[in-house]
């Protein structure tokens, strides 16, 4: 359990989070410790760790002479989860959904690829089980409630994993932001478009097989299925 002050410095930190990527806080803009202990009514302290969490993530810049300064959308480290989610929270949720469904875009084919010849039994067995829950679910009209969201993100999550690349393994928590956030923005359909079901069944028998190719193909239009229906939304 998070001590009270942990809790209030996260608090003060979301808050101060969400105005930085939204623009609210501009690049080049500056504030005190001062001014976070007497906007928000916290200890010099809950400000200091809050200036270094962000700072941390690259949004701001601490300087004795200077005091904190905003930093510019290219420094930050957008693969954090904390700076993905409160992307968004912010008004440029569309273009982060966008950023991170073309990062899929760019990584789940490969994965699925080497997923197909490099998954452990137990791994092939796993993705025709999630399959089949996310088929139940979504034609139950269940696909925008948490049991869905939780299973989609541990069928892309092991998809990454699977691929024994540590590398793509290492993106599971940044690709499983975007399902997250599609759903709690509202955007997730409680009846997913059968294709979306289809293909993720595909995928999975693809894996099964050892079947580089269909899998590769099968995610790669899985991800262009999902944009789809994302720019319709």
């Amino acid at each position: 359990m998070s001590s009270p002050r942990a809790a209030l410095s996260h608090s003060v930190m979301d808050t101060v989070g969400v105005e930085i990527v939204s623009g609210q806080l501009a690049p080049g803009e500056g504030f005190t410790l001062q001014d976070l202990t007497e906007r928000f009514g916290v200890s010099r302290t809950v400000a200091r760790e809050t200036m270094r969490a962000l700072e941390e993530l690259s949004l701001v810049a601490a300087s004795p002479r200077i005091g904190i300064t905003v930093l510019p959308a290219g420094q930050w480290k957008v693969f954090s989860p904390r700076v993905i989610q409160w992307r968004l929270q912010s008004g440029q949720h569309d273009a982060q959904l966008r950023s991170l469904t073309e990062l899929r875009a760019a990584v789940e084919p490969a994965a699925a690829h080497h997923a197909a010849a490099r998954a452990t039994p137990g791994e092939r067995v796993r993705f025709t089980e999630l399959a089949a829950t996310l088929r139940r679910l979504g034609e139950a009209g269940e696909g925008h409630l948490e049991e869905f969201l939780r299973a989609d993100i541990e069928f892309h999550t092991l998809l990454l994993q699977a691929s024994g690349n540590e590398m793509f393994a290492a993106l599971g928590e940044t690709i499983g932001e975007v399902l997250v956030g599609r759903t709690h923005l509202g955007l997730q359909p409680a009846h997913p478009e059968p294709d979306i079901l289809d293909r993720h069944d595909a995928m999975a028998r693809a894996i099964v097989d050892g079947d580089a190719v269909a899998a590769e193909s099968h995610a790669r239009a899985l991800v262009h299925e999902v944009s789809d229906a994302l720019a319709h939304l």
